[in-house]
Formats: C-alpha cells, structure tokens, sequence
C-alpha cells in the first residue's frame, strides 16, 4: 500500500520539487496550494503525513496544523513544516500547534525523503 503524502504550498514549483521528490521515493503525492486548500483535501482523504509551507495567504502553515490537530484522523498523523524562517520562536510556535518537525527551505531533496522515511517508513 503506497503512503500518501499531502505538499501544502502557495509555490507552484516548490509543489512540484516537492511532488517530484516524493513521487521518486515511491510515495504518493496529493498537492494544495495554500491552507484552506490542504484543510479541504486532508478532510476528503486522510493521508500518512502532510507537509505545510508556513507563509501562506488566508490561512497560514500554523492555523492549518491548529485544524489539522482538531481533527480526529489527524491526531496522530506526522506534520512537517517548511519554511524559510529557522528562528527557535517559528519552531517553538511549529511545536505548540503539534509540528513533529521541521525542514529550512530552499530544502534539500535527499534531507526531505530521509525525514519522510523515518517518520512513516
């Protein structure tokens, strides 16, 4: 059975690095291009990890793992963030909405698909 993974970003082409990477460790990819998108399709499908850009318009990386928790499929369900601010506060605030981690971008693709490995196999 293939994992899902779901790539939440307003970056067109981050979307497809990100897809593309992905899809190339043999995992399956549903994209969306900002928060209220990706809250849309992780309520249509649940998937095995989501991986969310933090500045994004209307809904943020932040209040979409906020939602995301909310919900009773995604308690337990690993969230990445990626983003280009690596402060400790954007970490600390990552951590208290429930991110389990945390990738810098411009990311590196081989750094991402050994993140993903570990926390969904």
């Amino acid at each position: 059975m293939m994992k899902t993974i779901l790539a939440v970003d307003d970056s067109g082409s981050l979307r497809q690095m990100l897809s593309f990477s992905l899809k190339a460790a043999g995992y399956g990819v549903i994209e969306a291009v900002d928060g209220q998108d990706g809250l849309n399709k992780a309520k249509l499908q649940t998937v095995d990890l989501v991986l969310t850009d933090q500045n994004m318009p209307g809904m943020d990386g932040l209040a979409l793992i906020k939602a995301l928790r909310a919900l009773k499929n995604y308690k337990d369900v690993p969230i990445l963030m990626l983003t280009t601010e690596s402060g400790d506060d954007m970490k600390a605030m990552g951590r208290a909405a429930g991110a389990n981690g945390w990738l810098v971008k411009p990311f590196d693709p081989a750094r991402l698909t050994e993140v993903v490995k570990k926390l969904i196999g």
